[in-house]
């Protein structure tokens, strides 16, 4: 029988468990130009005893931040900033992905420079507030990209990808997932193009797959990876597309023959994580929905073939060595938003790790 802490050859990585540090926006990248920090390293190297670790969600252009003091793979300060990061994952054992997370019209123009506005498929705005300097401001409607801005912005995501490949990354995951920009061409309600990259259900995934290609042929399909939320309401989706599955059939079957790494599934039901488990052959990484389990069963997904890998939040954050304490079956820290969202250096402590 397959368990969460057995290796697993993820597409010529070598992984030492099945256990996946998920990817979590922490607002820290306080270097210059937005890049990441001493504590940065810090933090991601704590936690290299995951089988793998996937990194918040780092911008792939200027106009592509929705929140303060997030990282960027854009610049060469950033790519030299992440070296640092991935070096010393490295030297621990540990192997990385860096997550491309263009947030499109979740943002704000107080985040942004030069009179930039936040972007997306169409003007339609999203429902709630960003955090900008000044404090929390109402969404904004976004400027509808034009035809060879979406084209511009699909060659940011690869050369993002490249970047973290000169970084020092094993390989990118894109962020699909939580209402930002790919997930809001995939939906009718916040895409209403009527042109190539709107309308019907293939040209709402065309971006999608189009920027997967482009990644794919940047740096190769081995090393590329995607986050989908088909189900989760987060960032006013669940009116924005109240019926995924025909979409997120068509955008699998365009994903199949890819050769992906992986695919990083935010689960909302059971069923539909069979669905896509019989449609994309790859490794399928599964966010297990919260209903009330304890940790040591959520990692039964693995055994039960539900997944390949099981990915961690909040908990990879309050217990680094979380491999560890799955394996001995607790104790677990419970997570702390004061720590989970301090907006500073404090939540890089030296938490007290499991004793052998």
């Amino acid at each position: 029988m397959t368990t969460a802490f057995d290796p697993i050859d993820l597409s010529g990585l070598k992984l030492a468990n099945r256990l996946v540090m998920a990817p979590m926006t922490r607002n820290r990248a306080f270097g210059p130009g937005n890049s990441p920090t001493g504590s940065t390293v810090r933090y991601y190297t704590q936690r290299s005893t995951a089988g793998l670790i996937v990194t918040e969600g780092t911008q792939p252009s200027v106009v592509g931040q929705g929140y303060m003091n997030t990282p960027g793979l854009h610049s060469e300060q950033q790519v030299a900033a992440w070296r640092k990061v991935t070096d010393s994952v490295h030297a621990a054992g540990g192997t990385i992905f860096a997550q491309l997370m263009h947030s499109g019209r979740i943002g704000h123009p107080d985040l942004l420079p030069d009179g930039l506005v936040p972007v997306g498929p169409s003007a339609i705005a999203a429902e709630g507030q960003a955090f900008t300097p000044e404090g929390l401001k109402d969404f904004v409607t976004p400027r509808p990209l034009t035809s060879g801005e979406i084209r511009q912005t699909i060659a940011d995501f690869a050369a993002a990808a490249r970047n973290a490949i000169e970084a020092g990354f094993d390989g990118i995951e894109l962020h699909g997932a939580n209402g930002y920009l790919i997930h809001q061409f995939l939906a009718p309600g916040t895409n209403h193009r009527t042109d190539e990259w709107g309308g019907g259900v293939e040209n709402r995934i065309r971006f999608a797959v189009e920027t997967v290609r482009a990644v794919a042929a940047e740096i190769g399909a081995s090393r590329t990876a995607i986050r989908l939320s088909p189900e989760v309401p987060f960032n006013g989706m669940a009116a924005a597309h109240p019926d995924p599955e025909p979409t997120y059939r068509a955008l699998l079957a365009e994903l199949e023959p890819a050769g992906l790494a992986y695919l990083h599934l935010i689960e909302h039901d059971r069923a539909f994580t069979a669905t896509v488990r019989e449609l994309f052959s790859g490794p399928l990484v599964l966010n297990v929905k919260s209903t009330g389990h304890t940790p040591p069963e959520e990692i039964k997904v693995v055994e039960e073939g539900v997944a390949d890998l099981v990915s961690f939040g909040g908990l990879f954050i309050a217990n680094p060595d979380l491999p560890a304490r799955l394996k001995a079956g607790g104790p677990f820290t419970t997570p702390d938003p004061a720590v989970y969202y301090g907006g500073d250096d404090t939540g890089y402590i030296d938490y007290p790790t499991l004793q052998a």
